[in-house]
């Protein structure tokens, strides 16, 4: 059984660029960085705390599918 978890991710520079032009729904990937958490009030007055993954590096895994963007 394959067990799969989403988290958010921050990427910056180069490996945003990366991101952006390579990863796409449902690609497999694994993310080198920081936790860090952070909280932010809402324009309501709530306050809302996330935590995310800020990126170092990131490994592209999976199968190539030859460019075609999803």
């Amino acid at each position: 059984m394959q067990n799969t978890q989403w988290h958010n991710i921050v990427a910056w520079g180069k490996i945003a660029e990366i991101v952006e032009k390579y990863v796409g729904k449902g690609k497999e990937v694994a993310i080198e960085g920081k936790l860090t958490s952070r909280s932010y009030e809402t324009e309501t007055g709530e306050k809302r705390y996330v935590t995310e993954v800020v990126a170092d590096e990131i490994l592209l895994l999976g199968a190539k599918d030859n460019g075609n963007a999803e």
